[in-house]
């Protein structure tokens, strides 16, 4: 069994913009980050990212400028990120049982990589992050304060850096 963290995207990995983040110039990645990275792949953790982006269903942006921005991030990180799911889906265009908070994509990322819930982590900086990690009985870690009170992590950061101190330190 193989200990993981699990990563949401937006307002995690990069700043997260309302109106959406799917050109790669417009791809910044925050502060701490690839160092965070490094240190968690080092550690002999998974990284997996989990992310809602219903831009897509929205007709926004497409997959081929997401995948963009997620190739990018593994040339910036040194192919840190082990998996990329994503839900395209927003419930104003079409139902999806992959969006979180639903727990679809963790669920094939634990059966594919053959993740132990015990020894793994989701950092995340909404509720709908926080979750389908607690249902599925994994720690949780939330960035900044914009999560309702009834879906607190059980840590609260403000960057993927210090989750990842904290992460250590309890592996």
């Amino acid at each position: 069994m193989n200990k993981c963290v699990f990563l949401d995207r937006d307002g995690v990995l990069n700043k997260d913009n309302p109106l959406y983040t799917y050109r790669v110039e417009a791809f910044e990645i925050l502060p701490g980050v690839l160092e965070a990275t490094r240190l968690l792949k080092a550690a002999g953790f998974h990284l997996i990212v989990v992310t809602n982006q219903s831009g897509i269903a929205k007709g926004i942006y497409t997959q081929e400028q997401m995948d963009a921005c997620h190739q990018y991030f593994q040339q910036m990180s040194g192919n840190s990120i082990d998996h990329f799911y994503f839900s395209p889906y927003h419930a104003s265009v079409t139902e999806s049982l992959s969006r979180k908070p639903g727990t679809l994509m963790f669920e094939k990322a634990i059966a594919r990589f053959s993740i132990d819930i015990a020894t793994s982590w989701m950092v995340g900086d909404r509720g709908r992050d926080i979750i389908p990690a607690r249902k599925l009985g994994i720690k949780t870690i939330q960035i900044g304060d914009e999560v309702e009170p009834e879906n607190k992590a059980d840590f609260q950061v403000e960057s993927l850096l210090e989750a990842a101190h904290i992460i250590l330190k309890g592996n």
